[in-house]
């Protein structure tokens, strides 16, 4: 027999709670991006350029990020999309990922195209705007700080604020260098380590939700320990066809077959393996089928 088991209503996965801090930082991203890249371009300065470009992924991260929330706030499941739209925010975070190598890249290409002949980069104006563009990274990383911890997608909106605000230091050191001897190489370097400061993290965060994506086990459970304590449940003969993953972020599902020795009570079983779902890996969405030895034999038959 087949049973479906929800505790409660399905968490909103931070959805919607950071709603208004996204906003602000949206608003702070847009007025100090333009800023960046009208010094950049006037003063040619590569340092700057590179961090008004990765400015511009806060921009499109964060309002992906907000379309993402939209859509999956006001998209319910339906019977031919029976999970919404959650996934959104995951396609939303490997967007921003990509988008993070990509101008890594971009800055890499500026770089080398002036090895040649650096140009004379102001110190002063590139100074001011870094100090403006510090303060503005500053006051959007503890927007974001909290729902990141919650949100693969705010997550991935924080960590281009917080490579931003590593940029802004970088910028000011070549500012600083730049004022003090004159080194023309200076903006290039550092604009160079700032395009590839993010790569690590945007690997990471490419790779979480890839994970997701692909429906591998959170990374934080151990599905041999879950069957594990499935089998130890009285009356349980055998665990098979044990799924775990990850629907979106803080929203864990999982689905098993549990072959019941003669005897023991079906209700029984279901009851105690929800409870060790539930209160051991905070699994609150489970289905488990409970079954005799015949139907566990049939299971089995099957390629996949």
């Amino acid at each position: 027999m087949g049973h479906d088991h929800s505790h409660g209503v399905a968490p909103e996965s931070a959805l919607g709670k950071y709603l208004g801090r996204l906003v602000l930082a949206l608003g702070i991203a847009l007025v100090f991006m333009a800023v960046e890249f009208v010094v950049a371009f006037t003063t040619s300065s590569l340092a700057l350029l590179s961090d008004a470009t990765h400015m511009l992924t806060d921009i499109v991260g964060i309002s992906m990020a907000l379309s993402a929330i939209l859509l999956a706030k006001r998209t319910r499941a339906t019977y031919t999309r029976t999970f919404g739209y959650y996934r959104a925010e995951v396609l939303a975070a490997l967007a921003n990922a990509i988008l993070l190598f990509a101008v890594a890249v971009y800055v890499l290409y500026e770089a080398i195209a002036r090895l040649g002949e650096p140009p004379e980069v102001p110190g002063w104006p590139v100074l001011i705007v870094g100090v403006l563009g510090l303060v503005a990274n500053i006051a959007s990383f503890l927007l974001l700080r909290q729902g990141a911890q919650e949100s693969i997608n705010v997550r991935g909106a924080y960590l281009e604020v917080f490579a931003d605000l590593i940029g802004s230091v970088g910028v000011l050191i070549s500012a600083a260098i730049t004022l003090t001897t004159g080194w023309r190489y200076a903006d290039m370097i550092i604009g160079v380590a700032i395009g590839f400061w993010v790569l690590p993290r945007a690997y990471v965060l490419a790779k979480r939700s890839l994970r997701i994506l692909f429906q591998h086990s959170p990374e934080d459970l151990d599905v041999e320990q879950i069957a594990a304590a499935l089998q130890a449940v009285p009356g349980v003969a055998d665990v098979h066809d044990l799924h775990v993953w990850t629907l979106t972020s803080g929203m864990e599902v999982a689905s098993a077959h549990l072959a019941v020795t003669a005897g023991h009570s079906g209700d029984h079983v279901l009851r105690a393996a929800q409870r060790i779902l539930a209160d051991d890996f905070h699994i609150e969405h489970a289905t488990l089928q409970v079954e005799g030895a015949d139907s566990a034999a049939h299971c089995k038959e099957l390629s996949w």
